[in-house]
């Protein structure tokens, strides 16, 4: 839905307001490589300096084919403080949930809006995902529900102090984890594979271009075939005790850019040109 300001309003309503619906991104088919050009979906946020899960954030937004006709379905996690401020339908649900809430939801709007399309978006940290929502979410990708699921992955609980999680490395030492971790990280990008999803893929914010794709491409393939799964490697400047300043070379240092498809999600990206 593409919104208008009533007429009368026009110089009632907040700036901010005004200016999203007069130079915002819905309906215009924006790009990353648009971006600093219109007014963005989010643009100030609470997060820490440095902190590469807002980048994550930001290019994401950009890259959603419709953001008008999408819902982002969050979780508890650093994530979650920012995405009110997010000018983009979204639900918070409670810890694990999301993917339950996302299937729900997406099945509503498929009998709400059965001739348009609806994208329904998990956007939820290691913690959601991969360690207590790991059974809801596995569950959504074995009935194959039409929902893309993203991880922002930042290697441990940044947003209570620096517990591991099961996305943080073997022996990496944390706050609350002061004699290393002792088994290895969690091969999510294997499980999602395993578990049914049409289309899986590993990149980070230091590859924005790449990360416009494979967002754009698991949104595509996940309202066609089934459900998708992109995870996104954003690390945590406070808790693992970097400069701000360093967090896109670390970033770029340690990512592994992965992209797996299934036969009918490849015939579908090449048919859409994407």
């Amino acid at each position: 839905m593409i919104p208008k300001i009533s007429p009368g309003f026009e110089d009632v309503l907040p700036v901010e307001y005004r200016e999203l619906v007069q130079d915002g991104s819905y309906g215009r088919n924006l790009r990353i490589k648009d971006l600093g050009t219109f007014k963005e979906s989010i643009e100030e946020h609470p997060l820490c300096a440095g902190c590469a899960l807002s980048l994550s954030i930001r290019l994401i937004v950009a890259s959603l084919p419709c953001p008008e006709d999408t819902i982002v379905v969050g979780t508890t996690g650093c994530n979650s403080i920012l995405m009110p401020q997010l000018a983009i339908h979204n639900i918070h649900s409670l810890f694990g949930n999301q993917n339950a809430v996302a299937s729900g939801l997406k099945r509503a709007l498929k009998i709400r809006y059965p001739d348009k399309h609806k994208d329904v978006v998990v956007v939820a940290g290691d913690g959601g995902t991969a360690d207590i929502g790991l059974s809801m979410t596995m569950h959504s990708w074995f009935r194959r529900e039409n929902i893309t699921t993203i991880m922002l992955d930042n290697e441990g609980y940044s947003n209570t102090g620096g517990q591991e999680s099961s996305m943080t490395r073997e022996g990496v030492v944390l706050y609350m984890a002061p004699l290393g971790k002792k088994y290895p990280k969690t091969r999510m990008f294997e499980i999602a594979r395993e578990s049914g999803c049409a289309y899986v893929a590993a990149v980070s914010p230091a590859s924005p271009r790449r990360l416009e794709k494979m967002v754009r491409r698991a949104i595509l393939v996940a309202r066609a075939i089934g459900p998708t799964y992109v995870q996104i490697y954003c690390p945590c400047a406070t808790n693992y005790k970097f400069s701000p300043s360093e967090t896109l070379k670390r970033t770029k240092d340690d990512e592994q850019i992965r992209e797996y498809m299934s036969s009918d999600a490849k015939e579908l990206i090449e048919r859409l040109g994407e």
